[in-house]
């Protein structure tokens, strides 16, 4: 029994075959190039989650810094919430927090979540900071809800 589903034009059924060849022990039908980029694919998916989810809690936690007026239980839950699946993913992939340990990514993130705050809020991009003011274990704090700009 040979291979007979391409990766180009049916991903499902070619992972399905894929997945059949290895636990029937035929290493040499598989389509090994392919399998290596799905697994290298995976990891990139579990950094793209962590980073989008992180861009989303940063621009919620702005928004509740630059908007106290307009601060409710659906801006707090959706911090909660970006807070414990963050934490969740930590906890099940200890190797994304290398990313949290890299300026660049944080860069990049911090510019999602501006590009969010923006949006959502109608405020200029000159209203934030372009760079991140709080590090990550405030960010991850349940106690943690910056105060409006002249607050103290």
């Amino acid at each position: 029994m040979t291979a007979t589903t391409s990766y180009d034009t049916d991903i499902i059924a070619w992972a399905n075959e894929q997945a059949r060849l290895l636990r029937a022990g035929l290493f040499s039908q598989l389509d090994i190039e392919h399998i290596a980029e799905e697994i290298e694919d995976v990891g990139k998916s579990e950094q793209r989650e962590l980073e989008n989810r992180m861009a989303v809690l940063l621009a919620h936690l702005l928004k509740w810094q630059h908007q106290s007026e307009r601060r409710g239980n659906r801006w707090r839950n959706t911090i909660r919430d970006q807070r414990e699946r963050i934490a969740r993913r930590i906890d099940k992939t200890p190797s994304l927090k290398a990313d949290l340990e890299d300026e660049t990514w944080w860069r990049g993130v911090w510019a999602d979540a501006l590009d969010i705050a923006v949006k959502e809020t109608g405020l200029f991009y000159e209203a934030f900071t372009d760079s991140r003011t709080w590090c990550f274990d405030q960010i991850m704090d349940v106690d943690f809800w910056p105060e409006s700009r002249g607050e103290a």
